[in-house]
């Protein structure tokens, strides 16, 4: 019988070991799986590769993970905002490497990942410093039909910490709204996914057209009680 619902963290996060990568959803405050950021940083894995959409804000979430020490180079789209001080102290310090990508190119190479697709040709990014590796070199580019292009490769993960609102043991996985971002392609690119979702639905109650991600790229399933905010929202 599949089952892939799993109710303790410390199971959920038994593969997870030292330089893995690590692919988190959210975009801003969206869809930020908090929960299993601190179960990452209670495995006391380090020297990890991080994948998201920010750097972390304040200290909490992605911020909490950076400040802890764990992470030796972030990949992402948008790295400082006004409360981003963990981050920026680091990167200042020279504590951490950051490998900037524009946000669509980011979202198509963890597709790519996800697709079995070897490498792609991009206009985002030529003529810029973008175009160029994290060593300086510039990245191979390509004239095509005029417009000029960047090839980017596929980003693939050892482990994706995903956010959804309800999935069932099989690992169906349906979000809510905003909160979707990028946990449906970073479950495709990732050996072992793992995701936490709201409500534990029972088999068949899912609307197969409703199903973003199916269970076949999702590991674990861990149930979390949703938090309130003070001002009622969720």
């Amino acid at each position: 019988m599949i089952n892939k619902l799993t109710p303790r963290l410390e199971d959920a996060f038994a593969r997870v070991k030292d330089e893995d990568t690590v692919l988190i959803g959210g975009f801003g405050t969206a869809g930020i799986p908090e929960e299993l950021i601190d179960g990452l940083i209670a495995t006391g894995a380090k020297a990890l590769t991080v994948v998201n959409n920010n750097a972390g804000s304040g200290d909490t979430g992605m911020a909490a993970l950076l400040k802890a020490g764990r992470v030796r180079k972030i990949i992402c789209s948008y790295p400082r905002q006004a409360d981003s001080y963990v981050f920026d102290d680091l990167y200042r310090r020279g504590a951490i490497e950051l490998e900037l990508v524009p946000q669509g190119n980011l979202a198509e190479r963890l597709r790519a990942a996800g697709a079995g697709i070897g490498a792609f040709f991009t206009p985002a990014g030529y003529g810029t410093e973008l175009a160029k590796n994290t060593d300086g070199t510039p990245k191979e580019a390509r004239v095509i039909n005029g417009r000029g292009y960047v090839l980017e490769y596929p980003i693939h993960g050892d482990v994706a910490l995903i956010k959804a609102e309800a999935g069932d043991r099989w690992g169906n996985l349906i979000y809510r709204k905003a909160a979707r971002n990028f946990g449906p392609v970073m479950a495709t690119a990732a050996k072992v996914t793992i995701a936490s979702v709201y409500r534990v639905a029972e088999l068949g109650e899912l609307d197969p057209e409703h199903i973003v991600t199916p269970g076949i790229h999702v590991t674990h399933v861990v149930p979390m009680p949703r938090k309130v905010t003070r001002a009622g929202g969720f």
